[in-house]
């Protein structure tokens, strides 16, 4: 199926439908995975010479932002996948055979894929550093052994791509593919987080988990691993669309409630009272606002990471600040499961904490700022006074 033929209007209320729920028990949200796998929109960035339509990063922006509407987990597991596809479509990582076998079962079932790569002492490796878990050569391909946190979807996944050093000399890193389902790994299901819950992003435990010596992507040097922030700008301006998304169905709440509410000594809608056309005007201007600089960068500026940088900031911003405003004006309506911006308000929280986290991209931009600034001021030259005692000193 085209991802072009997809009714995401559909999608989206089936999705926030099943939310709810998935939100209360924290469970893997089947019903919504379910419903994108057979939208055909995770492989809806599989590249043309695999049989794909190839989705841009532009339009998976938009296609995360209408599953962000309904239910910004399933978007989040959805956009793991759908980025690793299209990175293959630029890129010759993955072994063919693998990757052709993979796209083959996925007719069949969700094949759900993500990176593997924080760690308990690491942290993330967006602010440097290698990692702990060590792929040793075995008889048959590699050992992974070590542990991995924020593991997005982790019970769902078919394949956790697991970034390790080799214990080679001299050493190497890598992404190593290994199937879920193999003995020695161990899903701790901790993930107990203010919003995204149904995100199930737990940590995961690797032990001589064994894999093909030909299952790995990527693997190089180990002084060339480290994370690159600035060349994944653009992807993380992608994701930021999921939160817009969820923004977007805070705000339809918010009007939807103004609309319907009419309390007795008024008589008619508060969405009738200066007030509430004021509040509906100020989200109105952050939530289609960010909206506007998250597609604007991705339509035209995939060639300055700053500027991807940059709109995502600002985008995210305007996200918190829109959602925080809706659920203060509501008063305790806000924070009610039942009005249904509470549980936006919560997913919304986690907009600036994917890597690079806000304090790191912030230094990014100070630092192409500084240099920019270097590069164009031009020496100071001599006052004529100046030049005159010069002169006269040497004179």
């Amino acid at each position: 199926m085209s991802h072009s033929t997809i009714d995401l209007t559909d999608l989206t209320r089936t999705l926030s439908d099943a939310a709810p729920a998935a939100d209360a028990t924290g469970a893997f949200p089947w019903v919504g995975i379910q419903a994108v796998h057979k939208s055909g929109l995770l492989e809806s960035t599989v590249g043309t010479r695999f049989g794909g339509t190839g989705a841009s990063l532009a339009e998976t922006g938009r296609i995360l932002a209408a599953l962000g509407r309904g239910d910004p987990s399933v978007a989040l597991i959805s956009a793991m996948t759908i980025f690793t596809h299209l990175g293959e479509a630029s890129r010759n990582r993955w072994p063919e055979g693998l990757y052709r076998r993979l796209l083959n079962e996925a007719k069949e079932r969700p094949i759900l894929l993500n990176a593997a790569r924080v760690e308990p002492d690491l942290g993330s490796p967006a602010r440097g550093g290698l990692p702990d878990t060590l792929a040793r050569r075995s008889p048959h391909g590699w050992s992974i052994t070590g542990k991995k946190r924020f593991v997005t979807g982790a019970l769902g996944l078919t394949h956790f791509l697991v970034w390790a050093r080799t214990d080679e000399e001299p050493q190497r890193v890598g992404t190593f593919v290994v199937p879920s389902g193999l003995p020695g790994i161990n899903v701790i299901e901790n993930w107990r987080s203010l919003g995204m819950r149904a995100s199930g992003s737990h940590d995961v435990e690797f032990t001589n988990v064994e894999i093909p010596r030909e299952d790995v992507l990527d693997l190089t040097d180990i002084a060339a691993g480290t994370q690159d922030n600035r060349a994944h700008a653009s992807m993380t301006l992608a994701l930021t669309a999921i939160y817009l998304g969820a923004a977007e169905a805070a705000q339809e709440a918010f009007v939807r409630f103004a609309h319907e509410r009419v309390p007795s000594n008024l008589g008619y809608p508060i969405a009738r009272t200066e007030r509430f056309v004021t509040l509906a005007g100020e989200i109105d201007l952050q939530v289609s606002g960010a909206r506007q600089i998250i597609f604007d960068a991705l339509d035209y500026g995939l060639d300055s990471p700053e500027r991807l940088i940059r709109a995502r900031l600002l985008a995210g911003r305007q996200i918190r600040q829109a959602v925080q405003l809706a659920v203060g004006a509501l008063g305790n309506p806000g924070l009610s499961a039942d009005v249904g911006i509470e549980r936006h308000f919560r997913d919304i929280q986690s907009v600036l904490v994917h890597a690079p986290q806000e304090d790191t991209a912030i230094s990014i931009l100070g630092r192409a700022a500084l240099e920019q600034s270097a590069k164009t001021q031009r020496p100071p030259e001599l006052s004529p006074t100046l030049v005159s005692r010069s002169i006269l000193k040497t004179g």
